[in-house]
């Protein structure tokens, strides 16, 4: 999943960059492969902070926002990321792509970078749609079937395993 995530980021044109943060430095090498930029999750682990540190690093590198898209959507082609970055092209924005019980947030475009605090985690669709509210930025929700999948348990696997069959028929 994470090599497909790659892949169909790096072929969406409207993405300059991909950084990849994580703490397996086997991930980080791939990522690196196939020409993502990287870098190392501290101790102890924590996602949100994480991505703050990972934010802080674009910022550096000139990004005027930030696009977060977790590796476990293997559905998720480049026509979905561009539509969801073709939501956010009038900043300050904040699209969020909800998980599909409405609970998780399966992806962000945050533009301009700073508008909200990132709230990953249990019920973080809300959190982040409060965190919007209190910014003032425009909100909009990307509601894509192949956003809303993602694998946290064994039965999204048969989901996903049961969509690619009914794309293939």
């Amino acid at each position: 999943m994470f090599e497909h995530i790659l892949a169909e980021l790096a072929a969406v044109p409207e993405v300059e960059r991909t950084l990849v943060v994580s703490r397996d430095s086997a991930a980080l090498a791939l990522a690196r492969d196939r020409g993502a930029r990287t870098l190392s999750e501290r101790q102890p682990a924590e996602l949100n902070r994480a991505l703050e540190r990972a934010t802080g690093a674009a910022q550096a590198y000139g990004a005027s926002g930030v696009l977060i898209v977790p590796a476990d959507l293997p559905l998720v082609n480049r026509q979905d990321i561009r539509n969801l970055v073709a939501m956010g092209t009038r900043p300050p924005v904040v699209v969020i792509a909800p998980d599909r019980h409405g609970e998780g947030t399966n992806a962000l475009l945050v533009s301009p970078i700073g508008l909200i605090e990132y709230a990953f985690g249990a019920n973080s669709y809300q959190r982040h749609l409060r965190q919007v509210t209190l910014s003032g930025a425009r909100l909009e929700v990307c509601e894509l079937v192949r956003f809303a999948l993602d694998v946290d348990l064994p039965e999204d696997l048969a989901l996903v395993r049961e969509a690619q069959h009914l794309r293939r028929t």
